[in-house]
């Protein structure tokens, strides 16, 4: 295991979650449901933990037939147009 890999994956994840709309909604969560906060963190974490497996399979599948620079770009280009789309719906609602 590569110490360097693992501590910077979690140092991305990690920022990465703070403040995302899953924190969000896990926030919302657990003030609802009186009592059963550890059933909150439970299916959260779950959750987290088999999205992020789901992830590093795909990655790696999709890695061996694309190179990474060609990932990469293609994952700049969507959130670059993802970010325009939601800038224009917001100038829109104005």
């Amino acid at each position: 295991m590569d110490l360097k890999i693992l501590l910077a994956t979690f140092g991305m994840v990690f920022l990465a979650e703070l403040g995302d709309k899953t924190q969000v909604a896990t926030f919302c969560l657990s003030a609802e449901c009186d009592g059963a906060r550890l059933s909150v963190f439970l299916g959260s974490a779950v959750a987290l933990v088999l999205s992020s497996l789901l992830a590093v399979f795909l990655g790696d599948a999709v890695g061996r037939w694309i190179p990474p620079a060609a990932i990469k770009f293609a994952a700049g280009a969507f959130f670059l147009v993802a970010g325009i789309w939601t800038l224009t719906g917001a100038v829109r609602s104005l």
